[in-house]
């Protein structure tokens, strides 16, 4: 299917693996123009030259303002434009008793998890009005709305962000903007590896049986039994950065294989 985003200009945080350079292999296959940013970009600069794209690669720590502006600008330096802006930065945060975990570890969450979403907004979304074109995904959780007792701080970030994305939505269409979120639930990640890598020492079992247990105990329902892989929520990111995806907006679209156990958000 052609999606319609052939020289588009894509920014993707949080490009360096996962979901984010997933996504990026598949909007340069569509014929977009890529700006793949993460705080260290030396592996991604490696990784993004087998892309078969016009890209380039910036340093930011998206808990800067500054930072995300000047990314933003090599951007419009660079490409003139920003069409496509997917926010992947994010940290799991400290885990514990939700009264237990520190102040600055909720703050670390927010900071990183909903603040950086706010910046890259505030940043990319002048040149998407003035083109009366653009699409803003951030990447939410099944944590936003099914949290998980010992990962307060991650949760109240993700549904913090996804309320974020949502008011967004409904002044931003007036602009031409569609705003969204995406929630995977156990993608396989460096995050969720060293989650089963740790889950394997405490219970002294391989990964692939602290994968299994973790499933049967924690995610009852994944009815597939297995991690979800990157380029599966790529797969849906692309859609709806893309033409097609033209009346979705404001919505929350789980790539979770069931992992939510509701029928609404």
């Amino acid at each position: 299917m052609d999606l319609q985003i052939k020289d588009r200009v894509a920014l993707i945080t949080g490009a360096t693996d996962g979901m984010g350079f997933e996504t990026a292999r598949i909007l340069a296959a569509e014929g977009c123009k890529l700006v793949l940013s993460d705080k260290e970009i030396t592996r991604l600069e490696k990784d993004a030259a087998s892309l078969d794209a016009d890209y380039i690669c910036v340093a930011a720590d998206v808990t800067d303002q500054a930072a995300v502006d000047a990314m933003a600008k090599q951007a419009l330096d660079r490409f003139g434009r920003i069409d496509i802006v997917l926010h992947t930065a994010g940290i799991t945060g400290a885990k514990g008793h939700p009264l237990e975990v520190a102040d600055a570890d909720y703050l670390e969450a927010w900071e990183i998890d909903f603040m950086s979403a706010v910046r890259v907004a505030r940043a990319t979304f002048p040149t998407m009005r003035a083109n009366r074109w653009g699409r803003f995904v951030c990447i939410t959780s099944e944590n936003a709305v099914q949290p998980y007792w010992d990962e307060a701080t991650y949760n109240t970030a993700k549904a913090a962000l996804a309320a974020f994305v949502k008011n967004l939505s409904y002044k931003e269409a007036e602009h031409g903007i569609l705003c969204n979120t995406v929630s995977p639930a156990f993608i396989e990640t460096q995050m969720t590896d060293g989650m089963m890598e740790k889950r394997s020492k405490e219970l002294g079992v391989s990964f692939d049986e602290a994968v299994e247990s973790f499933l049967d105990e924690e995610r009852p329902g994944i009815a597939l039994k297995r991690r979800g892989r990157a380029e599966e929520v790529a797969a849906a990111i692309a859609l709806i950065v893309s033409e097609r995806g033209s009346f979705i907006n404001g919505s929350n679209m789980r790539v979770d294989g069931g992992s939510v156990q509701a029928v609404q958000n």
